[in-house]
């Protein structure tokens, strides 16, 4: 029996980690775009992720922190900030996918990063962009000055 298309990309996200593995310096917008979309690719759902760095900006962890359902759940800027503390990050990078393959941010976009820029600031965590995945476009915050 063939594989599904849910099987399928759940393989390529695999694959992307085994690509890029823990350590791996994200310097280049490219290879962060790259990343990102892989493994925010065909989710029907809107997830919430973000990319744990060291001071090096080497990945120490990838974590899809909320899934937006029906109800609208939200972000926690706190939460972002409890993971950025537990894994002693110095950098983070926000992500997110717009399943309607809509790529522009709205402004509810640039509202949650500057509370999550700010709540992070608090203790020395820099956000370096905010990436936005919709079908195969990458936005990234940072290359459009919102930063």
């Amino acid at each position: 029996m063939p594989a599904a298309a849910d099987q399928i990309l759940a393989a390529a996200r695999r694959v992307v980690d085994l690509k890029v593995q823990r350590g791996a310096p994200f310097t280049a917008p490219d290879i962060v775009k790259e990343y990102l979309g892989s493994k925010l690719a065909g989710f029907e759902h809107e997830v919430f992720a973000v990319l744990f760095l060291d001071n090096r900006y080497r990945r120490i962890d990838y974590v899809e922190m909320f899934r937006r359902t029906n109800d609208g759940a939200s972000v926690y800027p706190r939460e972002v900030v409890k993971e950025a503390l537990k894994r002693n990050a110095a950098a983070v990078i926000l992500s997110h996918n717009h399943p309607s393959g809509h790529s522009e941010p709205s402004q509810a976009d640039r509202t949650l990063t500057e509370r999550v820029k700010d709540a992070l600031g608090l203790v020395d965590v820099r956000i370096l962009d905010h990436i936005i995945v919709a079908g195969l476009e990458r936005v990234s915050f940072a290359e459009l000055g919102l930063l």
